[in-house]
């Protein structure tokens, strides 16, 4: 038997669990380097963090990066990233690399009827041209993107969805990770993780939980959740799905970046997260404090001589003010927009760490109705 066939290219290593929330502290070991979990991993959709040079990424703390299956398809090119010797050399990222698998943009993009048993057809959001995504050509994209984690292809339903088919749609996904299985080439470098689905019906994520885990992937991720419903709801199908995933494995839920997302989702025994959020909204104007969002466009702020925030030590509040950074934004300079980008990104790591620093202390419960509680968010008992 090969090496490769005896040891996962990505394996999570268990270091503590808190007492007091039963919240997970670990380690996720990886061809390019390790990282502490529970993580949260800044979106590069086209191979960028947007307005971010990697090493500003990777001296936040990041060990691992999310780019986009499907926007790399269409520009450059699979082929291209390949022949570049992979998304870690193409855009010079030492750290660890994980790409989705195209399906939650095209299904965006896709109409019910477009689609089948065999994929999505859809339009091309570049052009116009009529496109086919399927299991098996997600695969192929993502082993010549050369990632280090691949993500089954799935259908990511709506929120509200029907029961009949958020039930035939995780059936369908469950049938489209046995392609994905078969199709995927790199085993021996590159994690194929499977994606649990079933809208927000208890039974359905439940059955969806116990079909995908039963296959032996090296790692598991919840999918079609924060797509608009109530937080609560979320929370809801979490504490039905996470039981029923490995203890042995990564977890992973898919879309999540709000403070109170992370938190309560590393309660709930999650290991990585991501989101677009702290650069989207960073890029307008708005950023992330101990006391909640701040409009840094709005008028308050022209005369505010002190940085974002006082307490933090990212590049932008050591550095810069409220008015200057707010001077930057009305007259349209990019640097604004960046160092926005810089606190917001700076402070989504920061929670993380502190939410890992709580549950090595076992005091995550703690930690949460702190962070609330200053925050606004309601408190929690």
């Amino acid at each position: 038997m090969s090496q490769d066939a005896i040891t996962p290219p990505v394996r999570y290593e268990h270091i503590h669990t808190c007492a007091q929330s039963g919240a997970r502290l670990g380690r996720v070991h990886t061809p390019h380097g390790s990282f502490m979990t529970p993580a949260f991993m800044p979106v590069g959709t086209q191979a960028t963090v947007k307005g971010m040079a990697p090493e500003e990424i990777a001296g936040m703390g990041a060990g691992i990066m999310l780019s986009n299956t499907y926007h790399l398809w269409l520009r450059p090119g699979g082929d291209v990233v390949r022949d570049a010797g992979g998304l870690h050399t193409f855009m010079n990222w030492k750290g660890a690399v994980l790409t989705d698998s195209g399906g939650f943009q095209v299904f965006s993009l896709a109409k019910p009827k477009d689609i089948t048993e065999e994929g999505v057809r859809f339009k091309s959001h570049i052009d116009g041209s009529r496109l086919m995504l399927s299991p098996e050509k997600s695969i192929e994209i993502q082993n010549d993107l050369g990632a280090d984690i691949i993500m089954a292809f799935d259908e990511c339903t709506p929120w509200p969805c029907e029961y009949e088919y958020a039930k035939r749609s995780l059936e369908r996904t469950t049938r489209w990770l046995e392609r994905c299985i078969e199709a995927h080439k790199n085993t021996g470098k590159q994690a194929l993780f499977g994606i649990i689905q079933g809208g927000t019906y208890p039974d359905l994520r439940r059955q969806s939980a116990k079909e995908i885990t039963a296959f032996d992937l090296p790692g598991f991720a919840i999918g079609g959740l924060s797509v608009g419903e109530p937080g609560e709801l979320m929370y809801q199908m979490l504490d039905e799905t996470v039981p029923l995933m490995p203890w042995d494995k990564p977890r992973y839920l898919m879309g999540v970046g709000t403070p109170d997302y992370l938190i309560e989702g590393a309660i709930r025994g999650i290991d990585m997260f991501d989101c677009v959020l702290p650069t989207r909204i960073g890029r307008n104007g708005t950023v992330l404090t101990r006391k909640g969002r701040l409009i840094v466009r709005d008028a308050k702020c022209a005369r505010d001589f002190s940085p974002i925030e006082e307490s933090c030590d990212c590049y932008a509040c050591k550095n810069y003010s409220r008015a200057y950074i707010r001077h930057l934004l009305k007259a349209g300079e990019m640097f604004g927009l960046r160092l926005c980008s810089w606190h917001n990104l700076h402070f989504l790591m920061k929670i993380m760490e502190e939410v890992r620093e709580a549950i090595a202390q076992d005091r995550l419960l703690d930690y949460r109705n702190e962070f609330f509680a200053d925050f606004g968010y309601k408190k929690k008992v």
